[in-house]
């Protein structure tokens, strides 16, 4: 059984064969990370993933949705392209944004899902990898404006695990919908915390 689908379906966004395929194949198996559950075929998601709480989050997100070959866009702070490996981050997918200007941010969002047939954003709820008691609502606002559905996607690191949750639709309700979608990373554990 291979720690990933062989194969996406048909209206998710994907990535043609490369090299980056290839080698994040072998890394994933030899890692021992895997993803437990099933991607929806749908050509516009929403991708929140927790706990959040070291760099190596990024390093085996990024290579399990590049080894399942999933075209996922992720939305990163800016500063981080700007260092010495911006470019290759910029070339992984990565989505840069100005965490000072956050109602800008899910505009920004909300126009280029209305721009693209197919897209999947990849977001970290948290905003952080620290500690913090209340998550980022921008992931709510966008899902909400642009009509697309949630896919929470839990990190758990005692089992090396990416697990798939259920859909969630935003509603008008904002603090309940937080509230309810919190609650389902109890039990998650990140490197160095839980959700």
């Amino acid at each position: 059984m291979t720690p990933y689908p062989e194969r996406l379906g048909p209206e998710i966004p994907s990535l043609p064969d490369s090299w980056w395929k290839r080698f994040s194949r072998w890394a994933i198996r030899r890692s021992g990370w895997r993803l437990v559950g099933e991607l929806p075929n749908l050509p516009k998601v929403i991708v929140i993933g927790a706990p959040h709480s070291s760099y190596w989050d990024g390093v085996w997100g990024l290579l399990m949705k590049s080894a399942m070959g999933l075209d996922l866009g992720v939305m990163i702070k800016r500063e981080v392209l700007n260092g010495p490996f911006g470019p290759i981050v910029r070339r992984l997918g990565m989505v840069p944004i100005d965490r000072k200007a956050a109602t800008d941010v899910v505009a920004q969002m909300v126009d280029r899902f209305a721009t693209h047939d197919r897209m999947w954003l990849g977001i970290a709820p948290e905003g952080t990898r620290k500690p913090v008691k209340q998550w980022k609502s921008g992931f709510l606002r966008i899902a909400r404006a642009a009509g697309v559905p949630i896919l929470p996607i839990f990190i758990d690191y005692p089992s090396k695990t990416f697990t798939v949750g259920p859909l969630i639709h935003a509603t008008a309700t904002p603090d309940a919908d937080m509230s309810r979608i919190r609650a389902m990373f109890v039990g998650y554990t990140g490197k160095h915390r839980g959700a």
